[in-house]
């Protein structure tokens, strides 16, 4: 089949795109030292990931490769938004330390294998059954944009002045990606609960900004 363009595009990737897009601004502005707005960018990736997998389910037709494409294009997207942004985000934090560097690359690392992992597990699954998967293998990848705006308030707070915490965090949150746990993929109140949390997180740093 002749193609003026490699790939499938349909509203069922737009969100995925979005937050790829907003992950890779959330990798420059933590290059040029704006941190709380990175940490913003980073969240709203994670928000765009929460949804994007429900607005592909609403497309029936979808063939077979296309349904690949969909597990392929998240999972690289999940790689840059909750891989190599927050791994950036901790070394730029660190002034490029090389401690830094390497909680840093361990964090993408984990990912990468976390995301491959899992885009075999859901492939062989696919194959097997239909319907969504109800738990997710080891700690899912956007658990690191929910942990690291906490890390960051307490850091602005004073209670965690180091920079080392940061970088506990990201190998903390790597072990979390490869450690062989099963979790329940959240529902619609796990969803609404994961939102607000968000959203306090995000009050919360308006405010500090504003006053510290």
């Amino acid at each position: 089949m002749n193609r003026k363009i490699i790939g499938y595009y349909n509203y069922t990737v737009v969100l995925t795109y979005l937050g790829m897009i907003s992950a890779c601004v959330a990798v420059f502005l933590a290059i040029g030292g704006s941190n709380w707005l990175a940490i913003w960018f980073m969240m709203f990736a994670g928000l765009c990931d929460m949804f994007d997998g429900t607005v592909a389910s609403t497309k029936k037709d979808r063939d077979d490769n296309q349904k690949s494409f969909g597990i392929q294009i998240d999972s690289l997207c999940d790689l840059v938004g909750f891989g190599v942004a927050p791994g950036i985000f901790v070394y730029s934090l660190s002034e490029n330390k090389i401690s830094a560097g390497i909680a840093a690359v361990f964090l993408i690392l984990a990912a990468v294998i976390r995301l491959a992992y899992f885009n075999v597990l859901e492939a062989n699954r696919q194959k097997q059954e239909s319907g969504h998967r109800k738990s997710y293998l080891g700690v899912p990848v956007t658990t690191i944009v929910l942990v690291m705006p906490i890390v960051y308030v307490l850091n602005a707070l004073g209670v965690f002045r180091s920079e080392y915490f940061f970088q506990a965090t990201a190998v903390l949150v790597g072990i979390g990606f490869i450690t062989p746990v099963y979790i329940k993929k959240p529902q619609r109140a796990g969803k609404i609960a994961l939102i607000v949390l968000g959203l306090l997180e995000a009050v919360g740093m308006l405010i500090i900004r504003k006053y510290v």
